[in-house]
């Protein structure tokens, strides 16, 4: 019997161990464990119209959850007009969209001196949007949309999704799904951002 109650504790306390790594992963900003750029340094040369975004966030140092969801967003994209742009609809609750962001924060630094990126925050709070820009920063802010305005305007089935619009303000390229290296956004953003 005693036997039988120690080989019990042990699976137990193995259980615990593994839900414990369990837990930890799925609560990581990502898995890449790569650097926040350094955005004020990979924007300074950033046009007007682009700098005004960036210094809305502190280029990365202030997280900037802005009201007015879909509506807002469109706002700023047709003041963006003649310049393309990178919107990204996120959560702070989807797995997806945290392993995402390391790419959407290497493609701003890289590129966000010629294309604007905007962001989303779908059905979401904004102090756990918050937290999580705090975790994982990034150059430009996000429209808060409590209530998925942007799924049913896009037709979205689920999050992350990506769109790209041209310098004309058409809607060019949209990417439902994480994109699973910055390589591949970059592609989509030089192939359709023009």
């Amino acid at each position: 019997m005693e036997a039988h109650r120690i080989s019990c504790q042990r699976a137990l306390a193995l259980l615990v161990a593994a839900g414990t790594a369990l837990v930890a992963g799925c609560g990581a900003s990502s898995g890449s464990g790569s650097p926040t750029p350094d955005y004020a340094k990979a924007l300074k040369s950033a046009p007007a119209p682009l700098a005004a975004i960036y210094t809305q966030t502190n280029f990365g140092a202030r997280p900037a959850i802005l009201p007015g969801g879909l509506d807002a967003l469109n706002t700023e994209l047709a003041k963006l007009k003649g310049t393309p742009v990178v919107v990204n609809a996120w959560g702070s609750w989807c797995g997806p969209c945290r392993q995402e962001f390391p790419y959407l924060q290497q493609a701003a630094a890289k590129l966000g001196t010629k294309v604007a990126f905007l962001g989303i925050d779908t059905q979401d709070q904004d102090a756990a949007a918050k937290t999580f820009l705090g975790e994982r920063p990034l150059p430009y802010p996000s429209y808060s949309d409590p209530g998925a305005s942007v799924k049913s305007a896009y037709h979205l089935v689920g999050l992350p999704a990506t769109f790209i619009y041209d310098s004309a303000g058409k809607l060019v390229n949209t990417h439902e799904g994480p994109y699973t290296s910055e390589p591949a956004l970059a592609a989509d953003i030089q192939r359709f951002a023009n």
